[in-house]
């Protein structure tokens, strides 16, 4: 049932009496200031929550987040040239002398022997050499006589253990066979000896030497050195000459060839 105007009336004054002390006139009164204080509680807000990201961020950082440089080698030009190794010289004060000064002083009278000659000549470096050492056959000349020259001539022989540069080494052409010990043969025993030997100019052996023994007391290094000097060789060339110079040869002691 549709409402009468008059009951809409006394509903509107009712409600007009209920709210009548707030009404559109305290809206635009307040509504500036309300503004303001909402815009800035916004405000600070904002400043309070992005002040306090950067205040975390800044107390939480260390030095490892710093961004480090780095450096990509290719080549060994990259690596730039080395540190020096040498260490800078000391530089040593060298005291310098304490010199006296010269004394000058009265010039004393001498004696008249005793003045140096102004006309003094100095001998010469070829004078001097002649009185350190004169020519002998000047001498000889002037005495009448003559000068024999008396050097022995002895043949260089070189030491057992010298290298001696040859073009053609020294050969054997003929090796005398040692003497079997008697011992030795009785015993069955076999030994094998090495000998050095020194060859003059002429292929004969002047020295003879064990090298390398048998490593037994049966005779066999004594009739190996032996026959060592009864062997032939063709002597070692050197310049065109023969030279003297050390060989070394193995000497077997076999049963089969014994004598």
């Amino acid at each position: 049932m549709p409402l009468r105007q008059e009951e809409v009336n006394s509903m509107a004054r009712a409600f007009s009496g209920l709210y009548g002390g707030y009404g559109a006139y305290e809206l635009k009164a307040r509504y500036q200031r309300n503004m303001f204080m909402g815009t800035m509680i916004c405000l600070a807000l904002v400043v309070v929550i992005v002040g306090g990201a950067l205040l975390y961020k800044v107390l939480t950082s260390s030095d490892d987040d710093i961004p480090m440089q780095v450096t990509i080698i290719k080549t060994v030009a990259d690596l730039g040239p080395p540190p020096t190794i040498s260490k800078p010289k000391p530089q040593v004060q060298v005291a310098q002398p304490n010199r006296a000064a010269p004394k000058v002083g009265i010039p004393k009278p001498v004696a008249d022997d005793e003045v140096i000659d102004d006309d003094l000549v100095i001998a010469s470096r070829e004078e001097l050499a002649d009185i350190v050492a004169p020519d002998i056959s000047q001498q000889q000349d002037d005495a009448g006589g003559q000068i024999v020259v008396d050097i022995p001539d002895e043949e260089y022989m070189p030491d057992i253990n010298e290298f001696v540069p040859v073009e053609v080494p020294a050969e054997m052409i003929y090796e005398h066979t040692p003497e079997y010990p008697r011992l030795a043969k009785q015993a069955g025993m076999e030994a094998i000896v090495w000998v050095k030997a020194l060859v003059d100019k002429n292929g004969e052996v002047k020295k003879a030497v064990i090298f390398k023994s048998s490593g037994s007391k049966a005779g066999f290094d004594e009739a190996a050195v032996a026959a060592a000097f009864k062997c032939k060789y063709k002597p070692a060339i050197q310049n065109g000459r023969p030279v003297p110079i050390w060989v070394a040869y193995q000497v077997e002691f076999t049963l089969t060839n014994a004598n």
